[in-house]
């Protein structure tokens, strides 16, 4: 495993649209390891592969209930809304309020290429839609309502 650079905001692959992903091997596998460590070393709650210059369809996530992989995720149910402060490791030392539903139920592929049903409330339904948004070139900064804020990470004492 190794910490990949996290592509910060102005970076064009953020906006591009990712390719689905037929078939899991080493490489895909090696990709999905490099995202959980360095998503963990940022200390973020999910990372899409686009933020690490990698066009495909694949995100992690950890709202601290343990790593959800999701290749080819797609949204399939949502409903409910709640607004709430966002952030984004590639857009970092900012936050924003944006509006998301507050249920969410997607289907996605997990590292063995099995199709699983997942249900998020809440942060884990924000996390969802969050990074899916990523593997279509959207970031929660087209979505802010009013001005982005500034963020200080609080020093360790």
């Amino acid at each position: 495993m190794a910490l990949r650079n996290i592509r910060i905001e102005g970076d064009p692959i953020l906006r591009k649209v990712c390719k689905p992903v037929s078939q899991v091997d080493e490489r895909t596998r090696e990709l999905i390891d490099d995202m959980l460590e360095t998503m963990y070393d940022a200390d973020g709650v999910g990372l899409a592969a686009p933020q690490v210059g990698i066009l495909k369809r694949i995100v992690v996530i950890d709202i601290g209930e343990g790593p959800v992989v999701m290749i080819n995720p797609e949204i399939i149910e949502s409903s409910g809304s709640q607004t709430g402060q966002e952030g984004c490791l590639s857009v970092p030392g900012k936050a924003g309020i944006v509006t998301r539903p507050m249920h969410v139920k997607a289907k996605a592929f997990d590292a063995d290429m099995k199709e699983y049903i997942i249900e998020g409330e809440e942060l884990m339904a924000r996390a969802i839609c969050h990074e899916l948004a990523h593997l279509d070139g959207d970031l929660y900064i087209d979505h802010v309502e009013g001005e982005l804020m500034d963020v200080v990470a609080d020093e360790e004492q």
